[in-house]
């Protein structure tokens, strides 16, 4: 596709196109052929999102494919001060924009003049870029080198810049979104031009400019969208200037195009992967279909690939610590009532029912191959024991109705739990119907709720629920984000203590500052977030799923299940192991620029 270009004088020679040194990707197989179309299948436009993190992963650094060390990626090499306070990122000389513009430290200096310390754009300093209450400092050495200067030291920052948030770094063409920042731009253009668009503000229009549907917006990607929603396919072309390439020195990638057809749920998706209609694809294929997926095999010229789901349990059930109501809220507070409620589930029958016994019983807590895991995390109230949970709710006081159906509350309410879900990752209705019965049988009244995933992270988001249902990913690297460690602020996952996680994030200018267990939470984090000695960390992480162990602030429920990917027996270069996270941006962290289509 692109010698035709080069040919027709469209581009440059490919040796123009490159940086000096690209980065060399290893092939899993073979060195690969060019062309094809990669063809996959996304819930409603806005899955297609996907394009910018998951199917191109252009970090400053990043995870390597066991997800076990961080690796060079757009920085072709980094240095860390002997204090972990300043780290120095040497970037590719040469390396260019999709557009052909060079990519350079002014663009990473745009970043965070113009966009991380810009109230309207950020009002808030992402927690991740701060140490001691004070957010980074980024300074530009010369025009491929940057330095991140940070208060306190920092041991986990290349871990965190590795992860998804690291992203944003290297999104902000200057040449190209500079036009529409008010430090280069007349505010009132700014305006007007908002307002042409629907707009009220200029940041309004920044975020339509910046976000990755506008094809006119420069990236580094692997792929650039071409043609975008509402638009159906969604079409995304290769980057004639991607700085990697294969130890031949072919440039990547060698797929030309991805093309996305876009239905409206999971089912239909499914079904178009059993028809063969899809080429490669570990995203929602779901377990309810694994029968049919391997039935189809040799009509749907596919393969059915297990992958190591980063996931401690895939239908966790979060509990709300601040709940708004006060009376529910002192009572899911209370250390026994949680504890029952796990003792109340049968994690077995679950596992055999729902997971076609290919999963594992278990506690929340990270998966076996972490290395701060230990079997006493998992076991911990993992065991069915509705007796023993009978007991717990009865030394707490929660009498029995008159017809002993259910408990009753303090104020003499029945009590009552509403668990909500967005069904997209899992077979998380059946689950939770299992769970409404376990809990019922000791007299907690339970209702379950399904809703889009939209109105689900909106009510999460804003502390709605009592218990909320989200797959426990971040199993692996759980300091990266510890979401399910810590009381969380969220959508997806839910808010599980969002006045605790406000206060922290604030530094104690919002929300309530929490006590015992849960502020020594917040406490052991800092210090695993700071320290550069890897033994020291992980005794910190362990005192952390420790506390969550005796806590049982999340209940786990089924674990351990590998990754369903679909893939066709003539699409190549697919690891038949890897690591399967949000955190390592799977597939990104298998270099999906070295996947091929073997057409002889």
């Amino acid at each position: 596709m692109l010698r035709v270009k080069v040919a027709a004088g469209e581009l440059p020679p490919v040796e123009e196109r490159l940086p000096e040194e690209p980065l060399v990707v290893e092939p899993v197989e073979e060195i690969g052929e060019y062309g094809g179309t990669w063809h996959r299948v996304a819930i409603g436009p806005g899955d297609v999102g996907i394009i910018n993190s998951r199917l191109t992963y252009e970090d400053l650094v990043r995870w390597s494919p066991d997800a076990k060390t961080v690796v060079p990626n757009v920085a072709k090499s980094y240095e860390v001060s002997e204090d972990a306070k300043t780290f120095t990122f040497h970037l590719r000389k040469g390396m260019k924009w999709s557009d052909g513009a060079p990519f350079t430290a002014d663009d990473i200096l745009f970043w965070y003049e113009d966009v991380l310390l810009n109230k309207d754009l950020n009002p808030v300093i992402p927690k991740w870029l701060t140490m001691g209450g004070k957010p980074v400092k980024v300074e530009k050495v010369d025009d491929y080198t940057v330095k991140f200067i940070f208060a306190e030291p920092y041991g986990l920052f290349l871990r965190m810049l590795a992860a998804p948030g690291g992203l944003e770094i290297c999104r902000y063409p200057k040449h190209y979104m500079k036009q529409f920042h008010p430090r280069y731009a007349p505010i009132e253009k700014l305006e007007k031009m908002a307002k042409e668009e629907g707009y009220t503000y200029w940041y309004q229009l920044w975020g339509l400019k910046q976000d990755w549907r506008n094809p006119e917006h420069p990236w580094i990607w692997a792929w650039i969208v071409k043609k975008a929603p509402p638009s159906i396919p969604v079409i995304c072309e290769r980057n004639p200037y991607y700085y990697k390439v294969d130890p031949e020195g072919n440039q990547l990638p060698y797929i030309d195009k991805i093309r996305f057809e876009v239905v409206e749920d999971v089912e239909m998706l499914n079904m178009k992967v059993v028809a063969g209609e899809v080429d490669m694809q570990f995203r929602h294929t779901t377990w309810n279909n694994y029968p049919l997926f391997m039935a189809n095999r040799d009509k749907g010229n596919y393969r059915v690939m297990k992958w190591k789901l980063a996931r401690g349990c895939d239908a966790l059930l979060i509990l709300n610590l601040n709940n708004k109501d006060p009376v529910l809220r002192k009572i899911v507070e209370t250390r026994k009532f949680r504890l029952a409620l796990s003792l109340a589930i049968n994690r077995e029958e679950m596992n055999e029912l729902v997971y076609l016994g290919m999963g594992v019983p278990r506690q929340a807590t990270v998966i076996p191959e972490c290395p701060y895991y230990e079997e006493e995390f998992a076991k911990a109230y993992a065991e069915y024991d509705p007796e023993r949970a009978n007991a717990l709710l009865d030394e707490i006081g929660l009498k029995w109705d008159k017809d002993h159906k259910y408990r009753l509350r303090p104020d003499g309410k029945t009590l009552a739990l509403t668990i909500e879900f967005a069904p997209v990752f899992g077979p998380w209705a059946d689950a939770m119907s299992l769970v409404k019965e376990y809990w019922e049988a000791i007299g907690v009244k339970t209702s379950l709720k399904s809703e889009s995933r939209p109105l689900f992270s909106q009510r999460g988001m804003a502390g709605e629920m009592d218990v909320g249902i989200w797959t426990m990913d971040r199993c692996f690297t759980p300091l990266v984000e510890p979401h399910y460690w810590l009381p969380t602020h969220g959508g997806t996952p839910p808010s599980s203590g969002l006045l605790y996680r406000d206060w922290y994030d604030t530094n104690g200018k919002k929300g309530e500052k929490p006590t015992g267990d849960i502020l020594k939470l917040f406490e052991l984090y800092d210090k695993a977030k700071s320290t550069r000695d890897k033994e020291e960390r992980t005794r910190l992480a362990k005192e952390i799923l420790r506390l969550n162990a005796e806590n049982i602030w999340n209940i786990g429920s089924v674990g351990c299940l590998p990754h369903l990917g679909i893939v066709k027996n003539n699409f190549r270069n697919v690891p038949e192991e890897a690591i399967s996270d949000w955190l390592q941006l799977t597939p990104g962290n298998t270099y999906p620029e070295q996947y091929f289509i073997k057409q002889r």
